[in-house]
């Protein structure tokens, strides 16, 4: 199975994707870590996006094909984004399931985003305007999904995120 989980820079989908993968046998992948990789060997910012998707996509298949449960952690923010994942699901021959965080309450939105920790070496974090821009350009879902609110707590939304998805819960 392909979960895909959505939803703006530091809405918490990182913290979401690495609880399910404690809780599940998964490959977990993360966009973030893919561009930061790429802006290490000279790829700008600006370019390294559809490519950092395409790269997470290559990933993912084999692994798929290989039986493997993949959580692939990305903004997702476009129609030809999500796009991606539907492809990268069939091509594998395995179901996806989509879930959306969100982080409601913008106060502590914006507290999480300014204050956040960075995990990845060479990945800069966005800040809160980027964000906002983000946020602006993020078209709305119609798809089935999940949608879980961050603000409650994570094991609450990888329990309601393991229903969804009908894992069994370790």
């Amino acid at each position: 199975m392909l979960i895909q989980v959505c939803g703006l820079p530091g809405s918490g989908k990182s913290t979401l994707s690495a609880a399910l993968a404690d809780r599940v046998p998964s490959t977990m992948l993360r966009v973030d870590a893919i561009e930061a990789a790429m802006w290490k060997y000279g790829i700008p910012r600006e370019q390294s996006g559809i490519a950092a998707y395409s790269a997470l996509h290559a990933i993912a298949v084999p692994n798929l094909m290989r039986g493997q449960t993949v959580i692939a952690d990305a903004v997702s923010g476009s129609e030809p984004a999500r796009a991606g994942w539907v492809s990268t699901a069939e091509m594998a021959g395995v179901p996806l399931r989509v879930i959306e965080v969100v982080c409601p309450d913008l106060v502590e939105h914006r507290r999480r985003v300014e204050e956040r920790k960075n995990d990845l070496p060479g990945f800069v974090l966005p800040t809160w305007d980027e964000v906002e821009t983000t946020r602006a350009e993020y078209e709305a879902r119609s798809d089935e999904r999940l949608v879980l609110d961050s603000t409650m707590p994570v094991t609450e939304m990888a329990t309601m995120a393991l229903e969804f998805v009908g894992a069994d819960v370790r």
